[in-house]
């Protein structure tokens, strides 16, 4: 049987290739696991303890969790066998957004996991009139019911599902908005379904092949992955960010033959590789770096002969060896995605032994478009590969405002969203007719060029939309967060920075006037250049104390870390005539102010 619908990839494992190791989780460094038939069986008897408490077919159930694990696949399968649609929320966004979202998708019962996600949803129910039912997931001082209660005593046989069809909404996913309202992305079962076909032809595994998987379930990025290991057969196994490395971490203890990553992460494991390097002594030291000098000069497929390949060989043995061990000594490759990589993290990982490879694609679009492959000449360094099968690609610059052969990326298939949930205006704008398809705009700008294999490969240049993503792959909406800002007596005007950055800062023009009332008034400070006054620490500090104001409304991956105080006007011209850091109706130009303010910048992650 052909998957059409998403818990139809439990019956083609079963059917084909089933596990008695199908998903599982490390809990107090023991692993535990549930076969596929469990899986089944669990999941009906959930989808029963659901319809029993007279949820029906198209009702939104809600689910949060901080810590990946069984459960959430379980509760995911269980509610779309019933006929219902999930809605999976963000551990770390604040009690606000609990509220709206749960308000606009009018959920009624929602799953939760431990922390304090309790005190978060008890805050928000009293507000939420149409949820009914909160289940918890753990043992815990609560008033709320154990979800085993709901469940354990249902029939674990399968339920009717022809009533389900592929193109039924089975998920709303909420991302961030510029407006700093999340927008509830609908997906269908066909959606996601067509997406994991095309990625699971393209993964490096076969049936019975271990896979760590520790990146939020609740993006659709891991939670498309973890559909795809299912009906790839493999061996799941859920873990935190804790405790990936180290002798006893789970990398070493699982040592899995795939994982999809961010490249955050991967930068922190080359930060503590190099780290390690630079302790080193001797000769020791100096042939760490050789080695690494020798990653300079990587490109996918290239091969090495003569002396060049003795030096590889040699520093293999010495060097990388060393580092796929610390990874498990198995990966044949990760996958990252949902933030842009860097050329070097690919470069050095892929030339000693680790092959990384770069997808592309957004939440809109569940998520796969393009994604490099790990074959023999089918992935081009910088680019984010080949578009995957079922989903075209064009770049449109119907504007005229990009280089040439460069626009803004469309893309149409299967797998595109069905639209905003309660939101027909940004649907509209979001999706396009065009030649009598139905086309996403992604919002990011790129370019398609000749590659590998006589195949066109993806290359991401900018961005359009003013949303950024740090290299944790957490969305930002910076405008409604700049304006609190410019709320601020002491602040002019204020940009925020973090698009690929390991966390946000923000450029603060500070307020001349209020400056120097405050020096004069409150720090007996008399009259001095302004660029001097904003380098006082009582300065900074009063500036820090409105940072740490906003920051406590702000979910944790939104906060300002650091900021830069600039003396310099922002003006839509400058008095020399040039360009200035505003439009005529005074927006933010932010490829000009990046530009300006590049050394400020690159100080505020470097310094």
């Amino acid at each position: 049987m052909d998957p059409t619908r998403l818990f139809d990839f439990i019956k083609y494992q079963i059917d084909h290739y089933p596990q008695d190791k199908c998903i599982g989780e490390i809990v107090e460094g023991q692993t535990r696991y549930l076969s596929i038939h469990e899986v089944e069986a669990q999941s009906n008897q959930i989808a029963r303890g659901m319809q029993a408490l007279g949820l029906a077919s198209g009702d939104r159930v809600a689910m949060v969790m901080y810590r990946n694990r069984p459960e959430f696949v379980l509760l995911d399968l269980a509610m779309q066998k019933a006929g219902l649609v999930s809605v999976p929320m963000y551990p770390t966004i604040s009690a606000k957004d609990y509220e709206y979202i749960l308000n606009d998708c009018q959920a009624k019962a929602i799953f939760f996991g431990t922390g304090d996600l309790e005190q978060k949803i008890n805050h928000a129910r009293s507000s939420c009139p149409a949820l009914a039912h909160c289940y918890r997931l753990d043992e815990a001082d609560s008033t709320h019911p154990l979800w085993t209660e709901l469940w354990k005593d249902q029939a674990a046989d399968d339920l009717d599902t022809s009533q389900i069809q592929p193109e039924d909404l089975a998920t709303i996913i909420y991302t961030s908005g510029t407006t700093g309202d999340p927008k509830g992305v609908m997906l269908s079962h066909r959606n996601i379904v067509e997406n994991v076909k095309s990625v699971n032809n393209v993964t490096p595994l076969k049936p019975g092949d271990r896979v760590l998987s520790f990146l939020p379930l609740c993006h659709i990025f891991e939670r498309s992955a973890s559909m795809s290991y299912i009906y790839g057969g493999y061996e799941v196994t859920f873990a935190g960010l804790d405790n990936l490395g180290g002798e006893d971490g789970d990398l070493r203890k699982i040592a899995p033959h795939f994982m999809t990553c961010v490249p955050r992460l991967l930068e922190k494991i080359y930060e503590s590789i190099y780290a390690k390097g630079m302790a080193l002594t001797g000769a020791k030291k100096k042939l760490f770096f050789w080695a690494l000098a020798l990653t300079e000069d990587y490109a996918f497929d290239k091969t090495y002969g003569g002396l060049a390949q003795i030096k590889r060989s040699i520093a293999d043995k010495l060097i990388f060896s060393k580092w796929r061990e610390a990874l498990g000594g198995n990966l044949r490759g990760i996958l990252s995605g949902s933030a842009p990589l860097s050329h070097r993290i690919a470069q050095v990982f892929s030339a000693a032994g680790i092959p990384i490879r770069e997808g592309y694609g957004l939440t809109e679009s569940s998520p796969g478009i393009t994604i490099g492959r790990y074959e023999p000449n089918q992935a081009l360094l910088g680019t984010v590969g080949p578009t995957l099968d079922g989903v075209e690609v064009r770049i449109d610059d119907a504007d005229g405002d990009y280089a040439a052969d460069e626009g803004e990326i469309l893309a149409s298939g299967p797998n595109i969203m069905i639209g905003y949930y309660n939101k027909p205006e940004e649907t509209a704008q979001t999706l396009v007719e065009i030649d009598g398809k139905t086309w996403l705009r992604t919002g990011d700008i790129g370019k398609m060029v000749s590659g590998p294999g006589g195949l066109q490969y993806l290359k991401i240049t900018d961005r359009k939309k003013e949303l950024l993503k740090t290299s944790a792959g957490k969305y930002v909406a910076p405008a409604p967060i700049e304006n609190k800002l410019k709320e601020h007596i002491l602040i002019e005007n204020a940009m925020l920075i973090g698009d690929r950055r390991k966390f946000v800062s923000a450029l603060i023009v500070v307020s001349e006037n209020a400056v120097r009332t405050l020096c004069q008034e409150e720090l007996n400070v008399s009259a001095t250049a302004l660029s001097e006054l904003i380098e006082l620490p009582a300065v900074k500090e009063k500036y820090q104390a409105v940072i740490d104001d906003i920051n406590a409304s702000l979910a944790r991956h939104e906060q300002i870390k650091r900021f830069s105080l600039l003396d310099q006007i922002w003006e839509p011209i400058k008095a020399d005539g040039s360009t200035g850091e505003l439009t005529p109706t005074l927006k933010l130009k932010r490829r000009i102010i990046l530009s300006k303010f590049a050394g400020q910048i690159d100080l505020l992650y470097t310094g």
